[in-house]
């Protein structure tokens, strides 16, 4: 324990030594706003403060080379703590990674896509409209949904794999798996049912991600990714399943009187960190469905499988989302 802690302080030392040598002090602070979402009486919304921006549209014919550079400076952020921000009805100030979270008051706003001004107080040319999500209240099905091979080509089993796809690919290279589409368009009815995304990428390929899915034509909704760095009162962040587990909770503490159905694959610990949810969530979760990835279903899946069905839990593992929708009407779960 204290040698992790020696590790956490020279960490933190270190980042903040880098930090200081990326950042441009000629540049002032600059905000990126990331998908919101709300609770039946307020509006969260969530973005980063910056002094710098790295980011390049792709070229149609450009190769893996510059592909890699582009992926490399989406993490060359140079992100600004300690700066004061506002947004009607609310005001914050950036974490130590640079992150803002702001919760302001929903009063009146109907369902869908809401623009909310969010400015770093006393500079009011830096105001940047950050997009947040309102459920309709005919909603009868949420939908939370994993990324890296449940909806988007990766390979997130294999490590070497991942990381090849992921820094050697561009918005315009990178594929969605069709089936996932069209499933994700039905499941949200013309707009009716909300969709939210899961995953354990960092941040900083939000914006890449939003590009991909803008350009595959897959229902938009808000992401809950994982903050990779080292602050004061962390040392990196939790684990694949407790990031996922975590993010799980907070969407169905914000929408408590909506049932879910959970999407993911075998290829990481979906089916664990989704029976860990289904364990503690009290009926909130109707339905889980699985794509078969990697080296397909091993025997401690196959033990949380059968688990969340002794739950009541509906689960279906599957080598494609074809014909899924169908099964779900037949199961009762679509209303």
């Amino acid at each position: 324990m204290l040698g992790r802690s020696i590790l956490h302080k020279m960490a933190v030392g270190f980042e903040r030594a880098v930090d200081r040598a990326l950042r441009r002090n000629d540049v002032p602070p600059m905000l990126e706003g990331y998908y919101g979402f709300a609770t039946p009486d307020r509006l969260i919304l969530r973005g980063r403060v910056m002094s710098a921006v790295r980011r390049e549209a792709p070229l149609p014919d450009q190769g893996r080379w510059a592909n890699l550079k582009q992926m490399i400076a989406l993490f060359l952020t140079d992100e600004v703590a300690g700066v004061r921000v506002e947004a009607p009805g609310a005001t914050g100030q950036s974490d130590g990674e640079g992150y803002v979270w702001l919760e302001t008051p929903r009063e009146g706003q109907g369902p869908g896509w809401h623009e909310v001004p969010v400015t770093i107080v006393g500079d009011p040319d830096s105001t940047v409209m950050f997009p947040v999500m309102v459920p309709p209240r005919e909603a009868r099905l949420g939908v939370i949904s994993d990324i890296d091979d449940t909806i988007l080509k990766t390979g997130a089993y294999s490590l070497r794999r991942n990381l090849w796809t992921t820094f050697t690919g561009s918005a315009r290279t990178r594929k969605l798996f069709p089936d996932a589409v069209v499933l994700m368009d039905h499941l949200h009815a013309h707009g009716r049912n909300p969709v939210f995304y899961v995953s354990s990428s960092p941040w900083n390929l939000h914006y890449f991600l939003t590009k991909v899915f803008d350009r595959g034509g897959l229902v938009p909704g808000p992401m809950f990714l994982r903050d990779l760095g080292v602050g004061e009162t962390h040392f990196l962040t939790g684990s694949h399943g407790d990031h996922k587990g975590s993010a799980i909770d907070r969407i169905l503490a914000a929408n408590p009187g909506l049932s879910f159905l959970l999407l993911g694959d075998t290829g990481q610990h979906d089916a664990a960190v989704y029976h860990d949810v289904c364990q503690r969530t009290a009926g909130q979760i109707a339905a889980v469905v699985l794509r078969e990835a990697g080296p397909g279903t091993n025997d401690d899946q196959r033990r949380h499988i059968a688990a969340m069905r002794s739950l009541g839990v509906v689960v279906h593992v599957v080598q494609d989302f074809s014909g899924i929708a169908e099964a779900l009407d037949r199961d009762g779960i679509l209303p």
